[in-house]
């Protein structure tokens, strides 16, 4: 999140004990550092407060059912996709000595095909254990498996079915991965869509075809993988109690030092899910408790600090001891980089092979020789319109639009979507309301030719400073107000009011600056660190600059003591979006003003999850019947936002204005 190394260390001193000097102006760089360590401190209240309610186990199991289905969600895994016919089929085959390996390939969706080796031992009589590695990220056409197979090869010598399948981004049907850590796709965030959920989803599909194998024990089966494949053990252990034991090798962490530790940005989308409800990687680990788990990782390893992997298997162990199994829960680190190293397969396979065989034979790794990567390819040629490099855009069912013909059904429907917004997309706002703090310095410039004009700065939680330009107009109130939300394209010129110039005689306005739009120096990297990491702790960069809006409303009415005659919100593109949010959630404002408003939220602004509950042009019909005005031709999706403005006969309060006067009727105002 920043190019400073010491960053880390200034934010940790920063995590319980926050002030800030009373009225004191910031500048941009300033408050930059603020919100770096505003994400810190959050984070770290994240993970202390992970579950710190639950007391015992009986506790425990009363809230088990509600957060295993939050845990799910949070992957893109409630409700479950259909678990459709599976099509598995077996590519080619070939014999060692002592084992022998099956090219296979299944469809764990429908087109979202999965690419593996599955290793027998040779020899097997009756039913045997198995193992299910998930690989980490390991470039090649021939999949990701090629690079891992020294573990099958271990596995079947020693008695296990083992199956190794490919990543959805490095398979031989390849997918994406690096969607918001590297392309800029932020509406992964509205869909609340993470790759790891498809991982999962894949392992347990993987489990599913296991057990159609007459080799399989179906009723000992482990999972194991490192670092991405690491976090994946995790996730789906978790969400599959039929992994009777699990060892994560290279992908444990918590919220609050990933984010201290500036470790996000080493990180693909898929070490994380989006965290809407605010929990922590513990959370996995109880709901995977009492089953035997081993916590294996590096001490070296940049992505997966040790006060990240140490933090999570202390916070993990509460609830093995809880349940009686505290041999259940062992951790181990080395002093290595990351990487799949001799010593991590030693403790992995001697922990699997002692819980689901009791054999505890010190391990051996013996002779491996590797195969050449055509001898493991499954495919010959690509299947035919294959799902995997879209699956990110598919995996998630978003909101269908329903046509509500009264208006008591559109009420009851506002009143559900409201529950489910301050549920899902904006539980991460503050619940309480800090004082303002403000700053206020008269500005003598050009504009003090028209108004009252004063530079601004309050805060709107703790440790967010925002800035912004009033104008208050010279005659008796009370007045309209109008708050002018901007975004970073906005932000070039400090004098740049030319839209504002007809409204200064009538309107009381406040130009806003909310968090993340003036920052200097921001380049596109250093924005997906702080998006990256408002989504580990429950929200998104612009869910945060909407609070900071719903805050501005507040700081003209008890801050500056002013008497308004109503409250417009105007923004530009995706702005004038998180107006109509506004809105919604408070009834002081009166008329949003967009101008050139996204159609939806696949193009922004990203919101998490919004996209499962419902798109902009519902959003917008929560603003009914106030007046919706833009200053430019609405996309045809708003046609659905007329729809509910005609409940309450009020059509005609969505209209379309040639400037910014002529949508605030100033020659309206006395």
């Amino acid at each position: 999140m920043t190019d400073s190394p010491a960053f880390g260390a200034v934010a940790l001193t920063a995590l319980f004990a926050f002030c800030l000097p009373a009225a004191e102006r910031h500048s941009p760089p300033e408050r930059y550092r603020m919100f770096q360590d505003y994400l810190v401190r959050r984070a770290a209240e994240i993970t202390r407060d992970n579950l710190a309610g639950i007391r015992d186990l009986q506790d425990w199991q009363r809230q088990r059912p509600n957060l295993r289905k939050r845990f799910l969600y949070q992957l893109g895994l409630d409700p479950m996709p259909p678990k459709t016919p599976l099509n598995a089929r077996v590519t080619g085959e070939f014999q060692r000595d002592d084992y022998r390996v099956q090219r296979l390939v299944f469809e764990s969706l429908p087109g979202l095909y999965v690419t593996g080796n599955l290793y027998v031992p040779g020899n097997l009589k009756g039913r045997a254990p198995a193992v299910l590695y998930v690989c980490g990220h390991a470039p090649g056409p021939w999949g990701a498996k090629v690079n891992y197979q020294h573990h099958g090869i271990w596995f079947a010598r020693h008695g296990y079915v083992a199956l190794l399948i490919d990543t959805v981004e490095f398979g031989e049907v390849p997918g994406i991965h690096h969607g918001t850590h590297d392309l800029g796709m932020w509406y992964w965030h509205s869909l609340g869509y993470t790759p790891a959920g498809p991982e999962v989803w894949n392992a347990i599909r993987a489990l599913d075809y296991l057990e159609t194998r007459p080799e399989v024990d179906s009723k000992r089966v482990a999972i194991t993988g490192i670092s991405g494949g690491g976090a994946v053990t995790w996730f789906a252990a978790a969400a599959d109690e039929r992994f009777r034991a699990a060892a994560s090798v290279c992908g444990t962490w918590t919220v609050g030092r990933h984010a201290a530790l500036d470790a996000v940005q080493e990180n693909c989308d898929c070490i994380y899910f989006l965290n809407a409800f605010q929990y922590d990687l513990p959370l996995a680990g109880a709901l995977i408790a009492p089953r035997p788990f081993k916590i294996l990782s590096a001490r070296r390893d940049r992505s997966f600090p040790a006060e990240g992997y140490h933090e999570a298997y202390q916070l993990t162990r509460r609830f093995y001891d809880m349940h009686g199994a505290a041999d259940r829960l062992v951790e181990f680190d080395y002093d290595a980089p990351h990487q799949d190293i001799l010593p991590f397969r030693k403790e992995a396979n001697e922990w699997i092979n002692f819980w689901l065989k009791k054999d505890t034979t010190p391990f051996e790794e013996g002779e491996i020789r590797r195969e050449e990567p055509a001898a493991l390819t499954v495919l010959d040629r690509p299947p035919v319109n294959p799902l995997n490099g879209r699956i990110h855009k598919l995996f998630i069912q978003t909101a269908a639009l329903k046509n509500w013909k009264t208006r008591a059904a559109w009420q009851a429907r506002r009143d559900e979507l409201l529950a489910e917004l301050k549920d899902k997309v904006f539980r991460g706002f503050p619940a309480t309301k800090v004082p303002f703090d403000a700053w206020k310095s008269k500005e003598g410039g050009w504009t003090s030719r028209y108004t009252d004009s004063f530079n601004v700065e309050f805060s709107t939680e703790l440790g967010i400073r925002v800035h912004g330009q009033l104008f208050v107009p010279r005659k008796a109130g009370p007045h309209p107000a109008l708050i002018y939300l901007k975004g970073a394209e906005d932000v070039i010129y400090p004098v740049d009011h030319d839209p504002l110039l007809a409204a200064f005689p009538s309107h009381v306005i406040l130009v806003l600056q909310p968090r993340a739009v003036d920052y200097p120096g921001v380049t596109n990297y250093k924005m997906s660190n702080l998006r990256m990491t408002a989504a580990l702790i429950g929200a998104t960069v612009e869910s945060m600059q909407l609070w900071d809006l719903l805050r501005s409303a507040d700081y003209l009415i008890e801050s500056e003591g002013l008497k308004l005659g109503g409250i417009t919100v105007y923004g530009r593109k995706h702005m004038g979006a998180l107006g109509l949010y506004a809105a919604a959630l408070d009834a002081r404002i009166t008329r949003v003003v967009l101008d050139d408003p996204p159609a939806s939220h696949w193009q922004a602004p990203p919101l998490l999850n919004i996209l499962r509950i419902t798109d902009l042009a519902e959003a917008a019909g929560l603003v009914a019947p106030r007046e919706i005005v833009s200053l430019t031709p609405l996309p045809a999706a708003y046609q659905y936002t007329s729809s509910i403005y005609a409940l309450f006969g009020r059509k005609d309060a969505i209209r379309q204005a040639g400037d910014l006067g002529d949508a605030l009727e100033v020659w309206k105002q006395p």
